[in-house]
């Protein structure tokens, strides 16, 4: 059932009956436009002041967002996606008709064309002097405020949109009147473009897998289930790129990488949604080291390239991205943490007890990796407030890692870490095919099915790996969470144009 529709909504839909009778169409098919707002306000900035330049006349389209009527004379602005500009009609240049035609149908909100000669007012604002307008879209609903306004003095009060879960639900009504909102999703697209031009200028192929897998893989992260009713098969919405990537490299593709849309049926918070993009790449005849110097270097040469530095403020702190980042070996910063050295306690009741002895609970059960896990995101990573790569994790948590020479239960991989956050994950590659199908029988027998940690045997990527993989780094970035450190965001529903919500009662 359609929502009720309130009083000014009602009189609105009265108009649009009153235009349709009087001949003109309030949504018409087709529009015109010579200049966005800034090109019109730069074109009369370039010839203003030279008598013999010719006068600058204007076609513009926007949204009015402004009416101020004084009698024979009227002021408006209308916006565009470059700015505002005022518009000035007048009796004597439009007609008594058309001022008060303009004055009885047109409301803040509506779609306007407007042309004239732009000319700037005694206030020194660039105007067009309006010598015909049309409507162009009739708005029913009118747009919230982004705050109350200050008029001659008084607060005038609107309707505000203040309330972030109704921001999010209605990002339209955001994004048109909060203009720092589009601005952070104009970054955002700017900060994906730098990423790809940044991988292409490396020589990585940038590619497109599947997003509907038989079988999942390649993260550690419960599926969505779906179903396909022909083939009569169910489907999962894939929770990492890797395993198909990693066929490309046995396929005789060196560098490959793709940016897209993972999905993950996991808990939603600042920094979680089911669905969020990544960047990832693997590297044929790298290792995870060369893997951290490409990834300073990208990271680096994004920010550079959206905001002009290589610095930028989150939270309140300054952040530097020039490399070279800090080093922390995982082992060694538990050790100078809380004087664990998990060397020293290869299983995990060993682990458990140490812990105990610290007065630090083990959730019961956890395998040795997830406790090791568990003390570096709760006394390692929320102090990483300057990039840092914390290497060197257990194996039985990287499935898909190698191992380190001389010792099998450590595993060549490191996270990346920017003001307390992860914001990367990379590994030197497993790409012993035996060695791989014992971890996927291993990770089958130790887990639940329903663990996280669980990796069904995808029969299809080992027969792929028998073939030859080549040694390779791989690489996994949330773009979202990227997004979120360079524009100063504390939440990641604030970089999503259209986040996931709870539907409402």
């Amino acid at each position: 059932m359609a929502a009720e529709l309130s009083n000014l909504e009602q009189i609105r839909i009265e108009k649009i009956h009153a235009l349709r009778a009087e001949g003109v169409e309030p949504f018409p098919s087709r529009a015109e436009r010579t200049h966005t707002a800034q090109a019109a306000i730069e074109a009369f900035e370039t010839v203003e002041g030279d008598e013999n330049a010719d006068s600058v006349i204007v076609t513009l389209t926007g949204r009015l967002r402004s009416m101020r009527p004084m009698g024979k004379i009227t002021f408006a602005h209308i916006e565009d996606g470059t700015g505002r500009v005022q518009l000035f009609l007048r009796l004597n240049d439009v007609g008594e008709e058309a001022l008060q035609f303009f004055s009885r149908n047109f409301d803040l909100g509506d779609f306007v064309q407007a042309t004239g000669l732009m000319f700037r007012t005694r206030t020194g604002e660039a105007t067009v002097r309006v010598e015909a307008f049309r409507m162009l879209a009739k708005a029913v609903t009118p747009l919230p405020a982004a705050k109350d306004e200050v008029v001659d003095g008084e607060v005038v009060q609107h309707a505000t949109l203040n309330d972030p879960e109704t921001r999010f639900r209605q990002r339209y009504a955001d994004l048109a009147i909060n203009a720092e909102v589009r601005a952070v999703f104009r970054k955002r697209s700017a900060i994906l473009r730098a990423l790809r031009d940044f991988m292409d200028n490396e020589g990585f192929l940038e590619v497109e897998t599947p997003i509907l897998q038989p079988i999942y893989g390649g993260a550690a992260a419960q599926p969505f289930v779906t179903h396909h009713n022909q083939l009569k098969q169910d489907l999962y919405l894939r929770i990492s790129f890797e395993l198909y990537l990693k066929r490309l490299l046995v396929g005789g593709f060196e560098k490959v990488y793709e940016i897209g849309r993972d999905f993950r049926n996991e808990g939603v918070s600042f920094k979680h949604n089911p669905e969020f993009t990544q960047l990832e790449f693997y590297w044929a005849y790298a290792d995870y080291e060369q893997v951290m110097a490409l990834t300073e270097q990208m990271l680096a040469f994004v920010a550079n390239r959206v905001f002009g530095k290589g610095t930028f403020v989150f939270k309140g702190q300054a952040i530097n991205l020039d490399p070279p980042w800090q080093r922390v070996e995982l082992r060694q910063g538990l050790l100078d943490k809380i004087g664990i050295d998990i060397q020293n306690h290869l299983t995990s009741e060993s682990l458990a007890a140490a812990m105990k002895a610290q007065g630090i609970d083990s959730p019961p059960g956890a395998t040795r990796g997830k406790l090791i896990d568990l003390l570096g995101s709760t006394y390692l990573e929320p102090t990483f407030i300057q990039p840092t790569f914390l290497y060197n994790y257990p194996r039985d948590i990287s499935p898909l890692a190698k191992s380190i020479p001389g010792d099998p239960l450590t595993v060549e991989r490191f996270e990346g870490f920017i003001g307390g956050m992860e914001l990367c994950n990379a590994f030197t590659e497993l790409n012993d095919p035996l060695d791989q199908e014992a971890r996927f029988v291993e990770m089958g027998r130790d887990y639940d099915a329903d663990d996280e940690e669980h990796h069904p045997i995808d029969e299809d990527y080992l027969r792929a790996m028998r073939y030859g993989m080549p040694p390779n780094g791989g690489f996994g970035l949330g773009v979202d969470r990227l997004v979120m450190l360079l524009t100063d965001q504390h939440s990641i529903r604030e970089v999503l144009l259209f986040p996931h919500l709870r539907s409402k009662e």
